[in-house]
């Protein structure tokens, strides 16, 4: 059974010239259980994609099946209601995915180490405490696909590896689709791959293979030789 399956799926942006391809009539199916990183050229459109799997952006045409319940992309801070504490975003969340107001809370509370703002409007706190509420909030829930778009970008050193610990657990049960720059974490939590190229997408079975592709075609020539005296 797929994790997720991609029918002739399309989706462009319009740009002041021409219109931006995110999406060229992609068909694709993901296998059940499987951690997929998601790799491409900055501005190829894996943000995007994640929000077509999530559901919170449409496509222009094709469907896209997922199985089970999906996450909103983990690292997405656009949901927030910046009037509410970061407690009331949490209760609001908790109602609208059917579970438990007060253990989702005091998971957050914990688990972001907000500490006292987690009792202060939104509007209030840095990117980077978003960020980690906006994580915290999202593993506090079992979702049986993960969506996680850089969480490398949250909180300091000791955060992020408390972060991709918790994620390597969920990951045990549940599957995912992971956007990074990090290549040592994408080895770390993925087992397969699929490159996002001029609106095509190219799955490979294994994360090697999909990692060798992306750097081998994708990433930019390494400059060699002496600097410039």
């Amino acid at each position: 059974m797929n994790m997720l399956r991609f029918e002739n799926v399309s989706k462009s942006f319009a740009l002041p010239v021409g219109r931006k391809l995110i999406a060229d009539r992609i068909t694709l199916g993901i296998p059940r259980g499987r951690s997929m990183a998601l790799l491409g050229r900055n501005g190829a459109g894996k943000s995007s994609l994640l929000r077509l799997i999530a559901g919170t952006l449409r496509p222009d045409q094709g469907r896209i099946h997922v199985a089970g319940q999906v996450s909103w992309p983990v690292g997405f801070m656009g949901s927030f209601h910046p009037d509410l504490t970061g407690a009331q975003n949490v209760r609001f969340v908790a109602r609208i995915y059917g579970v438990e107001t007060a253990a989702l809370v005091d998971f957050a509370r914990d688990f972001s180490e907000l500490e006292a703002q987690f009792e202060q409007p939104v509007r209030q706190y840095s990117s980077g405490m978003k960020s980690r509420l906006a994580f915290a909030m999202s593993m506090g829930i079992r979702f049986d696909t993960y969506l996680v778009d850089e969480i490398t970008s949250v909180g300091d050193l000791a955060f992020r590896r408390k972060s991709e610990t918790l994620l390597r657990q969920r990951l045990e049960h549940s599957g995912a689709v992971v956007v990074s720059h990090s290549m040592g974490l994408l080895r770390r939590i993925c087992d397969c791959g699929a490159v996002l190229e001029d609106g095509r997408l190219h799955f490979f079975e294994n994360i090697e293979a999909a990692l060798n592709h992306y750097e081998n075609t994708l990433l930019p020539p390494q400059r060699t030789g002496a600097l410039p005296q």
